[in-house]
């Protein structure tokens, strides 16, 4: 790969992070909180207390501004597809289009047609509608994300599709095979049970600091309470649905998982780290030892990955160079097979277009036999295929940590609220506080795992992101990187600036 492509690809890869981090800022809690809104106005109308009816206008008020800077930002990323990532576009646009598709049709209009009577027909429209309403913006909202986290784990593990090439395109075959993949399930309940979690984070936040202030402290004691339950109830979900993410993880995608451990050679009873120092200067292939200090449980990782505590988990050196005693084939192999694949593609396409029938075909049969590695045909090293370890390893350890510390949070909270004693646990408020900033580390941390761990993929093994990109000017890249960087850190700092505004305000208002 030239070093023009190599800046431009860097540089398309990094504006793609930018702008999907910036984006995730704003989603989980769109998803979390319009759900407990809808929680909270139940309560007003089961009740009729009218203090419920403020409470739910509050959290109501800082939904909108979420979710307005939400979708500005949505937008902008989602033209990076056919600026930078035009290449993307033209091979899997028939499959990644058609979630987005639906999710525009359905989901975006379902959510857009109850968005104006929830915030403007509380005196236009009767109290039922109005909560069923509420509960149709929460539903679109969540309904949104179904098709989205479709498409993107569709690029995890690719399913019912078929290569054309004629066109050169990954062609759909069978919409329900993707759209109820296992996969799919997956991600859509574990990125919204976070998003529970996330959002249950930050109105407990918002309340401890309310009753650090000695302000509103009925509203936020009342709100922690039904925070803290639906956050307990999130935090299940997450760490069941994580515990499947990550089984399937180590069947579609071994790679991620050895990278998530730091797993260099691969090893029956295979330990989990708990705690380590990745060892910076290690490479796939080399002596050097994969960390300078570490924590290991034994066994674990092999019980997680196979659900055999005896069990054999491949590692990055076995998935890179192969392993024949164990019966995996390497990047070093598949890029044998998959330069076979690009150069019978290439060589098909020629003959097409000369009219050499006869080897059109065998150009073509030769290309079916190896089309499975086509991806791997593009790759210039084995060493390639390895994500980056570090930055894996570190965020899914940041993610575990603060996942296992979440529910105590939650826990603490309902137990004093069950004493009566909440309104005098004031360590507890700043933990609560402190809660907020940790939950979105914790799903910044995660979108790292999902994203970075599949590197170099920006299909997995079919589609690298050097071949994805756009083959435009490295310099109009990183102008555009910086455009958006400011423009993006401008949106987040009206963001917070008019939150910060409106909870001085308070409830009352």
């Amino acid at each position: 790969m030239g070093n023009d492509l190599l800046a431009t690809v860097n540089w398309s890869r990094a504006q793609f992070a930018l702008t999907a981090m910036y984006h995730w800022i704003f989603v989980p809690l769109t998803l979390g909180l319009s759900f407990l809104i809808a929680f909270f106005e139940s309560i007003y109308v089961k009740t009729g207390d009218e203090s419920w009816k403020k409470l739910t206008k509050f959290w109501m008020t800082l939904f909108g501004i979420n979710f307005a800077i939400g979708v500005a930002t949505g937008i902008i990323m989602e033209f990076q597809f056919g600026t930078n990532w035009s290449n993307y576009s033209w091979m899997v646009g028939d499959i990644f289009g058609a979630p987005l598709a639906v999710e525009g049709i359905f989901a975006f209009f379902l959510e857009a047609t109850f968005f104006a009577v929830m915030f403007f027909g509380w005196q236009r429209a009767s109290k039922g509608f109005h909560l069923f309403s509420t509960w149709m913006v929460a539903i679109g909202s969540n309904l949104s994300a179904v098709w989205i986290l479709v498409a993107n784990a569709w690029m995890q593990t690719p399913t019912a599709m078929a290569f054309n090439p004629d066109k050169a395109r990954f062609e759909m075959q069978n919409f329900a095979d993707i759209a109820l993949s296992p996969n799919a399930v997956h991600k859509f309940t574990h990125t919204t049970s976070s998003a529970f979690l996330l959002a249950s984070l930050f109105v407990m936040g918002i309340s401890g600091l309310f009753l650090l202030q000695k302000r509103h402290q009925l509203m936020a004691q009342r709100s922690m309470v039904v925070a803290a339950t639906l956050g307990l109830v999130a935090s299940v979900f997450v760490a069941f649905n994580g515990d499947e993410s990550a089984f399937h993880i180590a069947h579609r995608q071994p790679m991620k998982l050895a990278a998530m451990e730091g797993l260099y050679t691969g090893q029956e009873k295979a330990p989990v780290v708990a705690m380590g120092l990745i060892n910076l200067a290690k490479k796939p292939g080399d002596d050097l030892p994969a960390f300078h200090q570490e924590i290991k449980i034994p066994g674990v990782l092999s019980l997680l990955a196979n659900r055999d505590l005896n069990s054999y988990v491949p590692g990055i050196n076995d998935l890179v160079y192969g392993n024949p005693q164990r019966a995996i084939v390497g990047a070093q192999q598949r890029m044998i097979s998959g330069k076979i694949a690009v150069a019978e593609l290439s060589r098909y396409k020629e003959a097409k277009k000369s009219g050499d029938t006869a080897g059109a075909a065998a150009a073509l049969a030769l290309f079916n036999q190896n089309k499975d590695d086509l991806g791997y045909g593009y790759l210039s090293t084995p060493e390639q295929a390895a994500p980056p370890v570090a930055l894996t390893f570190y965020a899914f350890h940041i993610m575990i940590a603060l996942g296992t510390l979440f529910p105590i949070i939650f826990l603490a909270v309902l137990y004093f609220a069950f004493k009566g004693t909440l309104d005098s646990q004031r360590w507890l408020w700043w933990v609560c506080f402190a809660g907020l900033f940790l939950g979105y580390v914790a799903s910044q941390a995660g979108w790292v795992v999902a994203e970075g761990g599949r590197q170099p993929w920006a299909i997995q093994g079919l589609l690298p992101v050097g071949v994805a990109s756009t083959n435009i000017a490295a310099g109009s890249v990183q102008a555009t990187f910086f455009i958006f960087l400011a423009l993006f850190t401008a949106l987040l700092v009206a963001e917070i600036g008019i939150m910060v505004k409106q909870i001085k305000i308070g409830p009352e208002a």
